[in-house]
């Protein structure tokens, strides 16, 4: 990463240096309480400007960094309301706290900086800059592939690195764009049996459990090109004519561009444009849901926790006491990283719930030998704090969104359990970008909003036990193969090897 190729390529993509460091946060009084509702963004010719301590370009260090408590207090406050209305990135402020920023209410005792989830949500969701509203595109790779006629799993490769050079220059013939994030998904690449396998789980569930008292109603979380719903309404009209009469699809997109891309999908041919009176597209947050939905039904959540913003917990490796970190946005739009011991009431409840719920061991900085841990800290040099845990509170609210709103529903979901190339610390992040085609990782997550993508794994066994929790519902987490195995005709994605790229992907 320190090549002068690399350096020229963040420099182009950034335009700023991100910064961090480790410090205890004590905020010293609270702000008046209407200051929160103020629209003050200050100018770069502030008398005050801070510029000097920064330059336009430096290595990320952590050794003698500029010191940001001052605009801790000078900064002012910005609203959710007033980032989303904003075009450009904000700089010189500081950021309100989750429930404040989720438009559900603040509680005015919570000091008030950026917590790390503001910084993840603003980064991949704000809908002028943000990363899935204004730089993605999902691959698709035209004709479905022909598996049975492949020699082996490496020519499926082949053959996808070719299709995705062939979709690329197809792109870059109307608009080049050397920074162009494109990535894909098994439903793609698999269709369309990926999405029939999917359709045979829920038609079989259906059945046993709803039909015909009820009609089969399914909601997709985030639906992407929508290939997915297609191939299951495809699969559900081809095969199981009397239950599609009873199917209902409802696709919850947040990204306005995909929910009108999916919307479009349903006239591009005479099959689809059949699907339409069974599909509705609702161009919303999930996290904003607040309809009641009484019925049995079936939630489809694939690949979509992964981007679900987590906070970042370190412990004090002595007292064993969480802080939660925050980030301050300077005047050069620079990040600067502080932790503090006042952690915000729902990454409190995380760690209650999960302490309460989890029935078997976790990974996280405090496990293992307390004597080792103190002995470490206690060297020259150490880390005055343990390295971060980053913990999913998003995914709890969905989950309380899930046993609120949709207290019948039955959760179908797959993610990554593992990412290489993580930043540092336990449960961390992925965060990447593409540059001339191709794949740039960082080692942290504090960079230009909308030009990467952030990444989190996800630890199925804790999540499990959470979702038991929260929701009082059974469960059974199975590998994407087993799944598969069960519900798919394999032998449509078998290559004459035997090898099968959908099994092992």
């Amino acid at each position: 990463m320190d090549s002068p190729l690399i350096s020229n390529v963040f420099r182009r993509l950034l335009s700023h240096q991100t910064c961090s460091r480790l410090r205890y946060y004590s905020p010293k009084r609270n702000l008046p309480q209407d200051s929160s509702l103020r629209r003050h963004y200050r100018t770069s010719n502030d008398a005050e400007d801070d510029s000097s301590q920064t330059s336009d370009w430096q290595q990320r260090t952590d050794i003698f960094p500029p010191d940001k408590l001052r605009d801790y207090e000078r900064y002012p406050m910005v609203t959710a309301e007033a980032l989303r209305s904003r075009r450009e990135r904000p700089r010189r402020v500081k950021m309100l706290t989750r429930d404040f920023i989720e438009g559900t209410g603040m509680s005015t005792n919570i000091p008030r900086f950026t917590l790390m989830l503001r910084l993840l949500l603003d980064s991949l969701y704000n809908p002028h800059y943000g990363y899935f509203p204004k730089q993605v595109v999902i691959f698709s790779p035209g004709q479905p592939f022909d598996f049975n006629s492949m020699a082996n799993e490496p020519e499926f490769h082949k053959q996808l690195g070719e299709r995705y050079t062939a979709f690329e220059d197809e792109l870059d013939v109307d608009v080049p764009n050397e920074s162009r994030q494109l990535w894909h998904t098994p439903t793609e690449l698999f269709r369309p049996y990926y999405g029939e396998a999917i359709a045979q789980y829920l038609v079989t569930n259906y059945k046993l459990k709803n039909y015909p008292l009820h009609d089969l109603i399914i909601y997709e979380l985030g639906a992407g090109n929508g290939t997915l719903m297609l191939n299951i309404l495809d699969y559900i009209r081809d095969f199981e004519p009397e239950v599609y009469a009873r199917t209902k699809f409802k696709v919850i997109e947040i990204s306005s561009a995909l929910a009108s891309l999916q919307t479009s999908q349903l006239t591009t041919t005479a099959s689809a444009r059949g699907h339409t009176d069974h599909v509705e597209i609702i161009n919303r947050s999930v996290f904003a849901w607040d309809i009641y939905v009484p019925v049995p039904c079936y939630f489809l959540a694939l690949e979509v926790f992964d981007n679900f913003a987590h906070d970042s917990i370190r412990y004090d490796p002595f007292t064993e006491e969480p802080l939660q970190g925050t980030v301050l946005v300077d005047n050069m739009g620079d990040f600067y990283e502080f932790y503090s011991k006042q952690i915000d009431p729902i990454a409190a409840r995380f760690l209650r719930v999960r302490n309460a719920a989890c029935s078997r061991p976790f990974d996280h900085p405090l496990r293992g030998s307390r004597f080792i841990r103190k002995f470490k800290s206690s060297l020259p040099f150490a880390a005055n704090l343990t390295v971060p845990e980053y913990i999913p509170t998003k995914l709890m609210q969905f989950f309380d969104i899930l046993r609120e709103y949709f207290p019948l529903h039955q959760l179908l979901t797959s993610d990554f359990h593992a990412l290489p190339d993580a930043v540092k610390g336990f449960n961390a992040p992925v965060v990447q970008t593409r540059f001339q085609r191709r794949v740039v990782p960082v080692s942290t997550p504090y960079v230009q909003q909308g030009y990467f993508d952030i990444l989190f794994p996800t630890d199925f066994s804790v999540i499990e036990d959470l979702y038991r929790a929260l929701t009082h519902k059974l469960t059974r987490v199975m590998r994407h193969e087993e799944f598969l195995k069960r519900w798919a005709y394999v032998e449509d994605s078998a290559t004459k090897s035997g090898e099968n790229p959908m099994l092992s992907w």
